[in-house]
């Protein structure tokens, strides 16, 4: 299989050249080794994983390992398996005095990883690694819409030789996360609960948060509930969009979205078997929205990103801010859209600088001056043309 070149790259070779330690996050089997052992090619450097019982035993006096390779890069990759280790890599690092020293690669969030802030402030720089994304697959690959859509970004499911090793792919992945993932972070949630609270998120994909029903449901309480909704969101399983605060004087809904982030393990939680039964099912409009939403806040990480919605009905799905600059995206599964007055309300209250629609269609075309029907990959590049 051809290594696929991946968004930033350069940009994170930046990091390494300029920071003591790089952190490479993101959730399991997204590519995050495959990027880190395709970085190292251009450095003097050592890999570890730190699932492997060897390579952890190499580490069992690891100031003295450190010490002995301390002119290279050491990547840790799976960090969140050995936490004491942070505790000496600060000593390290700053004994050693120089940037490039560590590449750390984890499952979880920094927030879970609590020892890097706690240990590394100031000597560390964070980049959130996805699945691929849309353009990624498409510079070399030429990968359809649908395709991406259905399977999801993961490279085992995305590059799978058919659908149906793709499925048995993303079943055993989350299998594995439930029973493995989880634990190995040290929560001791009950692996059955946390699965039937990820399938009632993908049967209520892209609709806002209700925690008492939800805790009702499962009979656990609300505050249960957001615990476990919070480490779901902190190992970048789910998306939690929160509702637009800009200055309107409408009545805005303050409850929060969620959406399951992959399309592809959206579709394996609820059992949809081929690209047909996705058409034809009840989630298909928000599992669109979906992946349209997530390409495009990963491709833009610095935007503010949020949902807008009034008590009496006006909706856009996506508002990115940047400064003093609104831009508004709504996700229509339609090769002809259809725009309500709600939404012509909505863009009224917000006023942005640029709208695209987001359709299944070949060729772009302007409502008006400010409105602009696109497909992902268009509006997309778009956005970089703004950057």
């Amino acid at each position: 299989m051809n290594y696929i070149e991946r968004l930033y790259t350069s940009k994170l070779k930046k990091y390494i050249d300029n920071f003591p330690v790089l952190a490479i996050l993101g959730p399991r089997q997204c590519g995050k080794s495959t990027l880190a052992r395709h970085i190292l090619k251009s450095y003097d450097s050592i890999y570890l994983d730190l699932e492997n019982p060897d390579d952890i035993n190499k580490l069992s006096e690891p100031n003295l390992f450190f010490n002995q390779y301390q002119d290279k890069l050491v990547c840790l990759d799976e960090i969140q398996r050995l936490p004491q280790v942070f505790e000496i890599l600060r000593g390290v690092i700053d004994r050693n005095n120089r940037n490039a020293q560590f590449i750390i690669l984890g499952s979880a969030s920094p927030q879970l990883l609590r020892q890097t802030s706690e240990t590394l402030a100031g000597r560390i720089v964070y980049h959130e690694l996805t699945p691929f994304l849309y353009d990624e697959l498409n510079q070399e690959n030429d990968t359809n819409t649908n395709e991406f859509w259905f399977r999801g970004g993961f490279p085992r499911s995305i590059l799978a030789i058919d659908n149906e090793i793709s499925i048995v792919w993303r079943k055993n992945f989350i299998l594995t996360f439930m029973e493995k993932d989880i634990p190995g972070l040290g929560f001791n949630y009950p692996a059955e609960t946390i699965r039937r609270l990820w399938q009632m998120i993908a049967h209520s994909q892209g609709q806002v948060i209700n925690m008492s029903q939800l805790g009702k449901s499962l009979g656990i309480s609300h505050t249960t509930v957001r615990q476990y909704i919070d480490l779901l969101e902190q190992t970048y399983m789910i998306r939690v969009l929160q509702p637009y605060h800009g200055n309107t004087k409408k009545r805005i809904i303050k409850t929060p979205k969620v959406y399951i982030r992959d399309t592809g393990i959206l579709h394996s939680l609820l059992g949809i078997m081929k690209n047909e039964d996705l058409l034809g099912n009840p989630v298909v409009g928000s599992s669109w929205e979906s992946m349209v939403i997530e390409n495009i806040i990963m491709h833009n990480p610095d935007f503010k990103s949020s949902f807008y919605r009034t008590s009496n009905g006006n909706e856009i799905d996506l508002v990115l801010e940047s400064g003093n600059n609104k831009y508004v995206i709504e996700c229509k599964l339609s090769t002809s859209p259809k725009l309500t007055k709600s939404f012509y309300n909505a863009i009224d209250d917000i006023q942005p600088q640029n709208t695209w629609v987001v359709a299944p269609v070949d060729m772009p075309y302007y409502i008006n001056e400010k409105i602009k029907v696109c497909n992902p990959g268009t509006v997309i590049e778009d956005f970089k043309n703004l950057n």
